[in-house]
């Protein structure tokens, strides 16, 4: 196996990362005004502090795949990261302003004692949650489906050529995923009604998601599957079934694995379907960039996997002491009340 494939193995791996991970951050922050609907405003508040503090020590964290995948995307397949960018510019800028917004909102709504303040905020989130979860898949399905690039390796597309109703479900199951991953995250952290609530949603979602889910990879295998594909397709299919079946029973635990494993076999589909691509052009199938004519020289590639090789496993262990440090479930029990604005000072004696 040469340095192109392994390359293009290893950024399929930190796009799965990417989505097992930051698709339940997706999905609670998506769920904000659902599942933290309470009784009265104060209840309502506390719901909302404790689907936040869920994720709270980790979704940055989490994010940092992101980062990982398009980094290494520059320097292993220049061409490939030159092209993409250019043909998604505008989707991406709007992936970018949505996380920075939902970042904002995160570190910013428990900064004053303010309803109004809060609720902006949780807008924030919620948007900022909505748009990459739905941006990321109507991205992903585009470039296995492939667009028009010509001979210069360049897009010759527009905006609506992304927006086809292929890609747009392609949108729609990420979003149902990661939502469905999201709840299943937060019942297997929380206690209490928000675990029910929770469980209920998971459930509900799930379902929708296994139709939508089912039918998108249908279309794509039927257009240029394999048995590698077909395979993944078959094991996403059973895991997100065997989630939802776990879920009824009340073990989140599993249930989560399921949707685990789902995204994670969804993404290994979109990534065998596409190889040895990794741009295919509708125009002319010799104007597709490839791992070989996309890729960097050899000897970066070596430097690279060398780099990486030392690195990976001091991230993976951090990333997974942290989540082992936070593994209890929390409640609304946990989350103290308001404090009450401080008096004003008295005013100054008259004389």
């Amino acid at each position: 196996m040469d340095f192109p494939t392994i390359w293009f193995i290893i950024i399929g791996v930190l796009w799965t990362g990417y989505f097992v991970l930051e698709g339940f951050d997706f999905g609670v922050g998506m769920l904000l005004p659902v599942l933290g609907r309470g009784t009265d405003p104060q209840d309502t508040e506390k719901r909302r502090r404790v689907l936040i503090n869920t994720i709270g020590p980790v979704w940055d964290g989490n994010e940092v795949w992101v980062l990982t995948a398009g980094g290494a995307t520059f320097a292993a397949f220049p061409h490939w990261y030159a092209t993409m960018f250019s043909a998604f510019y505008l989707p991406l800028l709007l992936i970018l302003v949505a996380l920075i917004v939902r970042n904002l909102g995160f570190d910013y709504r428990g900064k004053r004692d303010d309803d109004r303040w809060r609720a902006n905020w949780d807008t924030a989130i919620v948007v900022g949650s909505f748009v990459p979860a739905f941006l990321w898949g109507v991205a992903l399905t585009n470039l296995v489906r492939g667009l028009p690039i010509d001979a210069d390796k360049e897009f010759t597309g527009t905006l609506f050529t992304l927006l086809n109703p292929v890609s747009l479900l392609g949108g729609l199951v990420t979003l149902g995923l990661f939502l469905t991953h999201g709840a299943l995250f937060t019942a297997l952290k929380t206690t209490g009604p928000i675990r029910e609530d929770a469980r209920a949603v998971a459930t509900r979602a799930g379902v929708v998601t296994a139709v939508l889910a089912v039918v998108l990879l249908g279309i794509l295998g039927l257009q240029g599957g394999n048995a590698a594909s077909w395979a993944t397709t078959v094991v996403a299919a059973g895991a997100l079934v065997s989630a939802l079946v776990a879920n009824l029973r009340a073990r989140e635990g599993w249930a989560f694995v399921g949707t685990f494993v789902a995204i994670a076999m969804a993404v290994a589909t979109y990534f065998l379907l596409l190889f040895p691509d990794v741009m295919p052009s509708t125009l002319d199938e010799a104007w597709s960039l490839t791992v070989d004519n996309a890729s960097s020289t050899p000897y970066t590639l070596k430097i690279m996997t060398i780099v990486a090789l030392v690195f990976t496993p001091i991230v993976l262990l951090y990333q997974s002491w942290t989540y082992w440090v936070f593994r209890r479930r929390i409640g609304t029990h946990h989350i103290p009340a308001a404090s009450a604005p401080a008096p004003a000072p008295p005013a100054p004696a008259q004389r």
